[in-house]
């Protein structure tokens, strides 16, 4: 029987007075990528920022492998094994790039080895390793994308949870970062990765979840709502 990785079981969110997700459910198989989209607004930060404790659910449920951790303090979820790359990068642009990733360093839930070390990560990103040195600040927009990226792999994370890692970005940068996604996916990380453009998501997702107005719209495996032509600019507003 296939393991899931991470479940919301109907959540209900508020920013204070505001109702933002509205019973919304969904699952991450291990080893698997879900597809989170959705237009602006239609609540696919706020279902992260549930994940990962930044905003305690009023109703439903939040596990990740099995394990019931909803409510938990942020730092009781990510030692849990759960990382967050945020919307908008949010390096710490005072420190250098191997002092961002060293103070995120933990080890692997249950001890043993550690996949992502920073010499590990400089190997995923080459211009990191040349940068060491340098002030997170002074980075262009792609190096800070991968340096957060980088920084959330120093968890040693079984779930990686991505907001927007394309947004703003070159699109040589967009095709490195997707390169690197589908990478850390073959070698078995449960990856959700929030996007705008669906055609990225389509490209690497084995499952999507579309929300709408903090409902979910439309969920399924991807090559199915694919051959089945869903109809994206009723979802998305696009063409």
């Amino acid at each position: 029987m296939a393991t899931d990785a991470l479940t919301l079981s109907n959540v209900e969110a508020f920013y204070g007075d505001s109702h933002v997700l509205h019973g919304v459910s969904l699952r991450l198989g291990e080893g698997r990528l879900l597809g989170l989209l959705g237009r602006n607004g239609a609540g696919k930060s706020t279902a992260l920022g549930v994940t990962v404790g930044l905003l305690p659910p009023r109703r439903g449920a939040v596990t990740v492998f099995g394990a019931d951790v909803t409510g938990r303090a942020p730092e009781a979820i990510a030692a849990r094994g759960v990382a967050l790359v945020p919307q908008g990068r949010r390096v710490f642009r005072s420190l250098t790039v191997r002092e961002n990733l060293a103070v995120a360093g933990r080890r692997p839930r249950g001890g043993g080895p550690a996949p992502w070390t920073i010499e590990t990560v400089s190997a995923l990103f080459p211009r990191l390793a040349e940068r060491r040195g340098q002030i997170a600040g002074s980075l262009s927009g792609g190096e800070q994308q991968m340096l957060a990226i980088g920084r959330a792999l120093m968890s040693n994370p079984r779930v990686l949870l991505m907001d927007e890692p394309s947004e703003g970005l070159a699109p040589q940068i967009v095709a490195e970062v997707m390169a690197t996604i589908r990478r850390l996916k073959a070698e078995g990380l449960s990856i959700v990765l929030v996007e705008q453009n669906p055609t990225l998501a389509f490209g690497v997702a084995d499952d999507v979840v579309i929300l709408n107005t903090g409902r979910v719209a439309v969920e399924g495996p991807a090559h199915e709502l694919r051959e089945r032509g869903l109809d994206l600019h009723q979802h998305l507003g696009i063409y």
